[in-house]
């Protein structure tokens, strides 16, 4: 289901986010907690992170940007965890490391996953872009600039199409 209040076009979105400093080790199962697996996307969104961050559901924006540490989105294999965080507006992630499946599944929706390493130069709330092609950004709060790996051609063509389906869904249509 669509979040009618996530106004984000399909792909690749430049503009300016306010940032959620997380620490290391967010799991899949704080972003997308088990006992809510059973119900729909908008319920299971309306709990991420509540056992680290209990209002951050309520107070994300759309556009907002999640800068976290290492082993971002580490433990079980669930789609859930990257599809909430698109569900609630946030336009993409930028941590240290990855756990692999969120790392790919985040792009398969949609999601801009980035390795990031300047987390010292970001205080919650700082307003900062990106750039997930070059990975040059910008914190417009404190004037620094930030550097993240960048993202290959292949996967910024998949992102500006929506993510996975929504690109092979193209591609395949462009063939006949």
């Amino acid at each position: 289901m669509t979040n009618p209040n996530d106004s984000r076009p399909p792909g690749v979105r430049l503009r300016a986010g306010r940032a959620w400093l997380l620490g290391d080790d967010i799991d899949t199962d704080l972003l997308a907690p088990g006992k809510w697996m059973k119900h729909p996307i908008e319920i299971v969104a309306a709990h991420c992170l509540e056992d680290v961050f209990p209002e951050f559901a309520k107070q994300v924006r759309p556009g907002d940007i999640v800068v976290a540490g290492e082993r971002f989105g580490i433990g079980s294999s669930r789609e859930q965890a990257a599809e909430a965080l698109r569900f609630l507006g946030v336009q993409a992630v930028l941590a240290a490391s990855y756990g692999g499946i969120f790392f790919r599944n985040a792009l398969n929706l949609g999601l801009p996953a980035l390795t990031f390493n300047q987390q010292a130069d970001i205080q919650d709330g700082d307003l900062i872009t990106i750039d997930p092609a070059t990975g040059a950004g910008f914190n417009e709060s404190r004037g620094i600039t930030l550097q993240a790996d960048p993202l290959p051609d292949f996967l910024i063509d998949m992102l500006k199409d929506g993510g996975l389906i929504p690109h092979l869904e193209q591609r395949f249509a462009n063939q006949h």
